[in-house]
């Protein structure tokens, strides 16, 4: 039963374990597995040793059993034995025993005859050993006595009876020197332990110091990293588990940098991008004349304006800052061609322009349908801005060479090659048209919308008027990656603002 005080010890110990550092424990955790291992062989070996002695002086014991009770006939004569003398006289003559055995005859409880042993008279003399004989003088058997002398002796009495008289085989087995030796080869095997489980703990902290080097260089990257500075990768070496561990870590740094970077971002263009608005607001509520009606509606209806510019800027704002999160997409496999058909209805309505269907891909695609339909209706109210009423207008989908393309064209002023690269970045606004009110964000967000799905936004060249642009993504039934486009943003004005 675990009584409280128990249990309160047990946690005290596990938190004090605990609050040792890893590569110590794994090596105190190996060093006692392997002392635990190596005491068992240990106690292992000393019970096989044990019995594999046993067994021995058994089958010894049996041995002479064996041959004595075959000698019936005496060689001598040719006859049998006149008595028990001369049997156990000419059996202990003609048996040699080994060195840790010995034979004694006796005739009517005397001593007649023995084999040369080194303990000799002293056995006999052994008072454990006289009691053992003593038992075993009528029924036979084997009795095990120990001795300061000898040490631990197997003592077997064969009883012999005939009509002429009585007597026994008495059979002596020592086994203190095969214990001896077991007891030196255990010591040498403990005296190899203790420097294998020294050696083994030692190889066992170095290997695991260098295991958990990754962690280390983890913890000290860590403590480096604030807010303002998460470039710092850890090195990734090998392909183990710590690998995999500074894998997850650096995609988590990556992550991390990314949001930072969002934020940091937002909070710039939006400090940026609001000081203008803010500025008209105070202007005007500071030059409102509070006598004049007419001034009142005027300013009101100006403030509104600002203020649903600024509310349409941060919204903008907030999608870009969005746009990195794993969560910004909900996908799911979309038609393609419900999906052109779709988003070209859903255009009509930007403006008086000759809406067209220039061709719509089959099939289904995993993506997400209303940023898709977020992204063209984007570059279709691009087109609408910078066209005149009756302008052609064209949205179109295309499947082929492991991509998807969805695309919006016209024939209004165009993009210069040169400026390219400098309309899908944030705020670069170029020359616009009068009455375009737009941030310099639209493409920005087409941008992130096609990187979120892991594609691109291509501006190509139509012909001699107009632009094409077109949202690339990657088909999923294919292995073929998305060709990026080389861009090199420029300062120079454009005709094409970004929205």
């Amino acid at each position: 039963m675990t009584t409280p005080r128990t249990s309160a010890t047990t946690d005290r110990a596990t938190r004090r374990f605990a609050q040792v550092s890893v590569r110590t424990r794994i090596a105190v955790v190996i060093a006692v597995l392997t002392a635990v291992a190596m005491t068992g062989a240990g106690v292992l070996v000393y019970a096989l040793e044990s019995a594999r002695i046993e067994r021995a002086v058994n089958a010894q014991i049996d041995q002479e059993i064996a041959e004595f009770r075959e000698l019936r006939i005496d060689p001598g004569t040719g006859e049998e034995f006149a008595d028990v003398g001369s049997l156990l006289n000419v059996f202990l003559t003609r048996n040699v025993p080994d060195d840790d055995e010995m034979l004694v005859g006796y005739v009517q409880g005397e001593v007649p005859e023995r084999t040369r042993n080194r303990y000799g008279q002293e056995v006999i003399d052994e008072p454990a050993f006289r009691s053992a004989l003593s038992e075993l003088s009528e029924t036979g058997g084997t009795r095990v006595i120990h001795s300061p002398a000898f040490g631990e002796t197997w003592v077997t009495v064969v009883p012999v009876v005939n009509t002429l008289g009585s007597g026994a085989l008495v059979i002596v087995n020592f086994l203190a020197d095969e214990h001896d030796e077991l007891r030196r080869t255990l010591r040498t095997y403990a005296l190899v332990a203790l420097l294998s489980l020294g050696l083994i703990t030692t190889i066992a902290a170095l290997q695991s110091g260098r295991l958990l080097a990754p962690l280390r260089t983890l913890e000290e990257t860590a403590r480096e990293i604030t807010a303002t500075d998460l470039s710092r990768r850890l090195p990734e070496r090998g392909n183990d588990d710590i690998t995999m561990l500074t894998r997850t870590i650096n995609g988590m740094l990556e992550r991390l940098d990314s949001g930072f970077a969002a934020q940091r971002q937002f909070l710039d263009d939006a400090g940026h991008e609001l000081r203008t608005p803010l500025t008209v607001l105070r202007g005007h509520l500071e030059l409102l004349d509070h006598g004049d009606p007419a001034d009142l509606v005027e300013t009101r209806d100006l403030l509104l304006d600002e203020v649903d510019r600024m509310s349409r800027l941060v919204g903008d704002l907030i999608l870009l800052a969005k746009a990195r999160r794993p969560d910004f997409l909900v996908t799911g496999p979309v038609d393609l061609d419900q999906l052109t058909r779709s988003v070209l209805a859903k255009a009509r309505a930007l403006g008086e322009r000759d809406w067209q269907l220039d061709g719509t891909a089959a099939g289904s695609v995993v993506l997400d349908e209303q940023r898709i339909t977020q992204a063209v209706l984007q570059l279709a109210d691009n087109a609408v801005k910078h066209t005149d009423p009756g302008a052609t207008v064209a949205i179109g989908s295309a499947r082929a060479g492991g991509e998807v393309r969805l695309w919006v064209r016209d024939d209004g002023d165009g993009i210069a090659p040169e400026d390219r690269g400098a309309v899908l970045e944030r705020f670069g606004r170029s020359r616009v048209r009068p009455g375009d009110d737009g941030f310099g964000l639209g493409l920005s967000i087409v941008s992130a919308i096609a990187d979120a799905h892991g594609g691109v936004v291509r501006i190509g060249d139509p012909g001699p008027r107009g632009a094409h642009v077109e949202i690339v993504l990657p088909d999923p039934t294919t292995t073929r990656p998305i060709t990026r486009p080389i861009t090199r943003p420029t300062s120079e004005e454009s005709t094409w603002p970004r929205s």
